[in-house]
């Protein structure tokens, strides 16, 4: 008869999110997740395949909890949506900074290859889900195009958050982003 698990799998998930997020994959030990989860190297390996597992695990529960699809998929859609999306860098649900997907992005050379296929079907997912949102605003323009710049500009913005860069300052940036992005929209209506 085998003994009941001792720890919420959940639980695990969160606390080595933490973990990962501050130590990022590559330097994130077996030892470091025991501390952080307080489940030895016998129940982690109960419940996940060994490291790779976890984190691909952590990343899984992370995007979940992160309710982007809901967020820009809000109505009606448009920009708000998109700026709304934006600031999803500054207030992460697990006090740090940044995104943890494109934390990711930095070591992906090093990461499993599920968790790689993982981080592109996310950003496939997030580009249509923005370019919705862009054509919506904008029917005439290329929305596919601007789905490109916004995934750039999120990404930058939220590696950035890694330098513990003032709050305000990021949204100062988002909402100088977000004119132009209106600008653009505005003086290409006026041209139509």
């Amino acid at each position: 008869m085998s003994r009941p698990k001792g720890f919420n799998r959940e639980g695990v998930l969160r606390k080595a999110i933490g973990v990962f997020w501050k130590k990022g994959y590559a330097d994130t030990s077996l030892q470091d997740l025991e501390r952080a989860t307080g489940v030895n190297k016998s129940g982690l390996y109960s419940e996940f395949r060994g490291k790779d597992d976890l984190y691909t695990e952590s990343l899984k529960f992370y995007l979940e909890q992160a309710h982007t699809e809901v967020l820009l998929s809000a109505q009606p859609l448009g920009l708000d949506n998109v700026e709304r999306f934006l600031a999803l860098g500054l207030r992460c649900a697990y006090g740090s900074p940044g995104c943890l997907l494109v934390n990711s992005l930095r070591e992906v050379a090093v990461l499993p290859p599920a968790v790689e296929t993982l981080i592109r079907e996310n950003r496939r997912h997030l580009h249509s889900a923005l370019a919705r949102n862009l054509e919506a605003a904008r029917p005439s323009g290329d929305a596919q195009e601007l789905a490109d710049l916004v995934l750039t500009f999120f990404s930058g913005l939220t590696l950035e958050q890694n330098l513990a860069t003032d709050e305000k300052e990021i949204q100062r940036k988002i909402s100088s982003f977000m004119r132009l992005l209106r600008g653009t929209f505005e003086s290409e209506s006026k041209e139509h």
